[in-house]
């Protein structure tokens, strides 16, 4: 009896303990937030530090574009307080799951402006509209301030703590943005060949021209036709290396680079998810963006 009552007590005393420490309930007391995809999760994260806990829609190694929502995904993207998507039909199952709920959700790709206050959403050379925004550094800064924004209106709370980690973040990308500008100065080239153009903004943001074989779509076929154009055109201008991404096959770069003459191929990252060596990795959008800089230095013949 006396060892039966010693066990209860011992119980008492560590259970308030237990619960004290229990993760789920620390995870409670945060706001709720679904980000559709790797680049607005940073940004999220970033400018919501602890006052957030947030649920990245889009899985590690998926392609943003075609994803699907399981039952979870729903859930989260349903029950978050506010959701963030990029909009325009970036995600189409997204974008149409988000029009169910009931809290609000910011669309953040119509937000953005260039300097003179245009809309930066251009169309891509297959006319379609081009999203890729989070690879240029001065538009990341941009929606990096619609976030906050969209922050504060359903956390007020919280609204000095946003202002103060969005200003941190965005010094961040100033001093990105710097590095470019510095390292793609007096470069032997300036033509950015790709498997597909994400990297539109980009290349205007630096003074490049970019050329790529399957326009603002990574899944499209090839044109015979625009390889060989573009073979010729890497010949011309002394192309040296043609970029590819990580979730899509090399083929179509390695047949370019092999028409061409014998051009290097290269990984470059849109940065749209993060792949599982990345994420085990720890990499992150900034080490993703001075990789991709310093390969495309390289490419370039800059000094």
């Amino acid at each position: 009896m006396r060892r039966l009552l010693l066990l209860l007590l011992a119980a008492v005393v560590v259970a308030p303990t237990a619960l004290a420490v229990d993760p789920a309930g620390e995870s409670r007391s945060r706001v709720s937030v679904a980000a559709a995809f790797y680049p607005v999760a940073f940004a999220t994260q970033k400018v919501g530090g602890t006052r957030v806990a947030v649920a990245n829609i889009t899985p590690v190694d998926a392609e943003p574009h075609d994803i699907e929502l399981n039952s979870e995904q729903l859930d989260r993207l349903l029950e978050a307080k506010v959701a963030f998507v990029l909009g325009s039909d970036f995600q189409p199952a997204v974008e149409k799951a988000a029009d169910r709920r009931d809290g609000p959700t910011v669309e953040l790709l119509p937000k953005l402006v260039d300097a003179k206050g245009k809309k930066v959403a251009a169309e891509g050379k297959d006319g379609g509209l081009d999203p890729h925004v989070w690879l240029d550094p001065v538009l990341m800064s941009q929606l990096v301030v619609e976030v906050e924004r969209g922050l504060a209106a359903a956390d007020p709370n919280g609204t000095a703590a946003y202002e103060r980690n969005a200003q941190a973040l965005q010094e961040q990308l100033a001093a990105l943005d710097a590095r470019y500008r510095e390292r793609l100065t007096g470069c032997a080239r300036d033509l950015l060949v790709t498997s597909h153009e994400a990297f539109g903004y980009l290349a205007s943001r630096y003074g490049l021209r970019q050329e790529g074989v399957a326009g603002l779509s990574p899944d499209a076929e090839p044109d015979p036709a625009r390889l060989g154009e573009l073979a010729d055109l890497a010949r011309d201008q002394g192309v040296t290396t043609v970029f590819t991404e990580k979730t899509v096959s090399p083929r179509i770069a390695q047949t370019l680079a092999r028409d061409a003459g014998g051009l290097h191929t290269e990984v470059l990252s849109p940065l749209e998810s993060l792949t599982k060596r990345e994420r085990d990795d720890k990499a992150d959008y900034f080490t993703l963006m001075e990789a991709n800089l310093g390969k495309i230095a390289t490419a370039f013949g800059c000094p």
